[in-house]
């Protein structure tokens, strides 16, 4: 396939770990350059160290995306170094799963992820907009959730962020067609992520698994002991059954890695043996 990426200037939020990490490592061995966003500064320094000596063109500055100042500033800090902004990731997140009956529990994590998975995509969105109008073409890509597909027990909360960045995407894809290209990505269950690490209530998670939820539990179990048979842990496999982040941000990277006219607006992949209802 050919190379569209080479020297774009790709911003990416929650950059520091997870899919952010690997978009930025993916992006900069095709050339692009790289604006690494995130609130965890030590992780920051460690990408750009990294990113850095494989030459890659990267400026890494810490951010909380709930600013909504801070991230204009760092957008007309990426204009200042680089003279655009062609691609912004919106991929920071939380995922604080849990039931209403534990909101006393919860809430200062509900109030976060609100901040975060909607302030904080909607504060990117308006901090490259005007600039990528000017020039003529951009590329904005939000992080959602097979989560934000259907309502399910245990994800009220993080759902609802999820179903209102899907709701943001489509708007903003139909205001700015034609000038600003929009990709909504909806990520399966990546259990080999450290997004779990923010699930308030373990139990919640049976909600998305529905009567699969016993079934699911148990192979992840099994995959953390490194014991489930060979065929579901093999992608050519039809019982595949969880993906991995480099598989997904394999696909995210092929919807970004296009021609300006092309526009792969919705993306879900998912496992062929997925066990999730939604």
């Amino acid at each position: 396939m050919a190379n569209f990426l080479k020297d774009r200037v790709i911003v990416v939020t929650g950059a520091a770990k997870g899919f952010g990490k690997l978009i930025c490592e993916k992006a900069g061995q095709l050339g692009a350059a790289i604006v690494a966003l995130d609130n965890d500064d030590t992780a920051l320094q460690a990408l750009q160290s990294s990113l850095s000596v494989a030459g890659v063109s990267i400026t890494a500055r810490t951010l909380d995306v709930t600013d909504r100042a801070a991230f204009a500033d760092v957008i007309d800090l990426a204009v200042t170094t680089y003279g655009r902004v062609d691609i912004l990731i919106n991929n920071a997140g939380t995922m604080p799963l849990a039931f209403i009956a534990d909101h006393q529990l919860a809430a200062a994590a509900w109030e976060r992820c609100i901040d975060i998975n909607i302030k904080g995509v909607l504060n990117g969105i308006t901090a490259v907009h005007d600039q990528m109008i000017r020039q003529g073409r951009g590329h904005i890509v939000n992080l959602s959730s097979i989560y934000g597909n259907y309502p399910t027990a245990g994800s009220a909360v993080y759902g609802a962020t999820k179903a209102a960045v899907n709701y943001l995407s489509e708007a903003l894809r139909q205001e700015a067609r034609g000038k600003i290209k929009v990709t909504n990505i909806r990520p399966t269950g990546v259990p080999a992520t450290s997004l779990g690490e923010s699930v308030i209530n373990s139990a919640a998670v049976s909600g998305i698994l529905g009567a699969g939820a016993g079934e699911y539990l148990g192979k992840y179990r099994l995959g953390l002991a490194g014991e489930l048979p060979a065929d579901e842990t093999d992608n050519d496999s039809m019982r595949y059954w969880a993906i991995t982040p480099a598989e997904l941000v394999d696909q995210l990277m092929y919807a970004i890695n296009q021609p300006w006219g092309i526009n792969i607006s919705d993306i879900t992949v998912r496992a062929s043996a997925d066990g999730y209802v939604v």
